[in-house]
């Protein structure tokens, strides 16, 4: 059936020709390409818009509570001294949690040590400690198993060990000028035994996170541990240890005089941590 000339009705073809803005033959074929896909993807783009789910916002990161440990960043390292014909240990240990409550009378917090996570002498804990030389990892192996087996840490019975701190005060013995240093009077639970000490702790910041450093010793067999001997005593390992403790916090508001105790005006020390500047804590009494 044919259209009538004039009726006003226009063929598919003269739709077509109308797009692409004359006769097939007088425009070039990418124009024409290029004509029909500007009209098709419009249509595409909002299916496939409405085919795909948005996406989640990004999850943030909680805040830290306050005084919460950054356990990623602190580090326990214990200096080992010789006897008889052995040498001198350093060992590194990381923390499992930890809360420092800064200027607290009581109900300071708590250290949590992950005792199974100690290792002797790696070149980090030796640096540290201020002990020269390196030892090998056949040697590092040995010197770890000992230390984690039943005579000593006994680390299967006794995974973790704690400190409980009652309280956080600032030290009387403070020194004008120096850095803040608080006493954490408190606990500490080792290899099932508890004992009374005090660690004297000075204080840095740095941004939003306090810097804690102290020293405290102990007796091996005061906490029913045997120092390491061999060759009936000749090579051998001495019953005191001294504990460092390099320990990060968040830097938020704490109780009392918080402005004076967590504003020092100077970093503390970057790294060593010599064994023979230690400050030896109180350690008495036992339940």
């Amino acid at each position: 059936m044919m259209t009538p000339p004039g009726d006003g009705r226009r063929s598919p073809r003269s739709e077509v020709l109308s797009l692409v803005g004359g006769p097939l033959g007088s425009a070039p074929s990418g124009l024409v390409f290029v004509t029909l896909l500007s009209i098709a993807l419009p249509t595409l783009s909002l299916d496939a818009a409405a085919q795909v789910p948005p996406a989640a916002p990004a999850a943030q990161a909680p805040l830290p509570t306050p005084g919460e440990v950054d356990t990623d960043g602190s580090r326990i390292y214990v200096f080992v001294g010789k006897t008889g014909l052995g040498h001198d240990h350093g060992i590194v240990g990381r923390l499992v949690s930890g809360r420092v409550i800064l200027d607290a009378p009581q109900n300071a917090g708590q250290l949590v040590f992950d005792m199974q996570s100690f290792l002797a002498d790696t070149p980090e804990a030796r640096k540290a400690l201020g002990l020269a030389g390196e030892t090998d990892a056949s040697t590092r192996k040995q010197t770890t198993e000992n230390m984690l087996g039943p005579d000593v840490l006994d680390v299967a019975r006794h995974p973790t060990a704690t400190f409980d701190i009652e309280s956080a005060l600032r030290s009387r013995r403070q020194v004008n000028g120096a850095k803040p240093t608080v006493d954490l009077v408190g606990t500490f639970t080792l290899h099932g035994v508890t004992r009374k000490v005090v660690i004297p702790a000075e204080v840095g910041a740095a941004g939003r996170v306090l810097r804690l450093i102290g020293s405290f010793r102990i007796k091996q067999t005061d906490f029913g541990m045997k120092p390491y001997k061999k060759l009936g005593g000749v090579v051998g390992v001495a019953d005191e240890l001294v504990i460092h403790g390099d320990i990060r916090i968040a830097a938020t508001p704490v109780a009392g005089r918080a402005a004076e105790l967590t504003t020092p005006t100077a970093q503390p020390p970057a790294g060593r941590l010599p064994a023979e500047q230690a400050v030896p804590a109180t350690s008495s009494g036992g339940r």
